[in-house]
């Protein structure tokens, strides 16, 4: 039987004491290694530029600029990179603005310590990790209404036609759109997680964004993808 696949990690945390404890909780996981601990925006850049973690967990608020900041670079030049914002920062700002970044999840420090491994493992199968508070307010910012106005200013950007996604890439988006995580689309394609990652990657490039929910977005506004009405 083979072992579980293990992620590495950067830490990007300026506070010491919140920072060796993070990297206790990741060091202390069976599928999790450390990358490297950032305390400011220009370690983290360094470090990046060494190489490609699996996921970036970052604070929002540094000495030197902003975690958001940080994950909207790494997140263009590391597409397969997952990022996840751990703060005390749970505004309507801050959130919008990491999720506007490619952050994929988003935890309260409050509430993220104690799971903090198993959010991030549930990160890399593809499946939501955010903070109950976080989860409430953006189900009450993106209302339909807020959605259907979304969708009007996106609107007419481009054409399907411009897009060529390969007949498994459109596969895999139907996939991404219907809620499996990666692993689940792999063994239903019987492919590989990092076939699959790969493919993700290109999907991305291909739509020109950073992250699944914005795949699934352009991809239905331009058609690529269709949903079906409930009854």
């Amino acid at each position: 039987m083979s072992s579980p696949q293990t992620y590495s990690v950067l830490l990007l945390e300026d506070e010491k004491p919140t920072r060796e404890h993070l990297a206790s909780l990741v060091n202390h996981h069976p599928q999790l290694t450390l990358f490297g601990e950032a305390s400011c925006c220009a370690d983290a850049y360094n470090l990046l530029q060494q190489g490609s973690p699996d996921v970036l967990l970052a604070d929002i608020g540094l000495p030197d600029g902003s975690g958001v900041d940080v994950i909207r670079e790494s997140r263009e030049k590391h597409p397969g990179m997952e990022a996840m914002v751990l703060t005390v920062f749970g505004d309507e700002e801050s959130v919008v603005a990491a999720l506007e970044a490619g952050a994929t999840g988003y935890l309260l420090k409050e509430q993220a310590f104690e799971n903090l491994g198993e959010s991030i493992i549930a990160l890399m199968r593809g499946e939501s990790a955010i903070s109950p508070k976080v989860a409430r307010f953006l189900l009450k910012r993106f209302t339909p209404a807020a959605a259907e106005e979304v969708e009007k200013q996106e609107s007419s950007k481009r054409e399907a036609s411009d897009v060529h996604l390969t007949d498994r890439e459109c596969e895999v988006l139907d996939l991404i759109a219907k809620g499996y995580s990666y692993i689940e689309i792999g063994e239903s394609l019987s492919l590989s997680t990092n076939t699959i990652r790969a493919h993700i990657r290109n999907i991305y490039r291909k739509l020109a964004v950073r992250s699944r929910s914005e795949a699934v977005f352009e991809a239905a506004q331009l058609g690529i993808i269709h949903f079906e009405s409930g009854h």
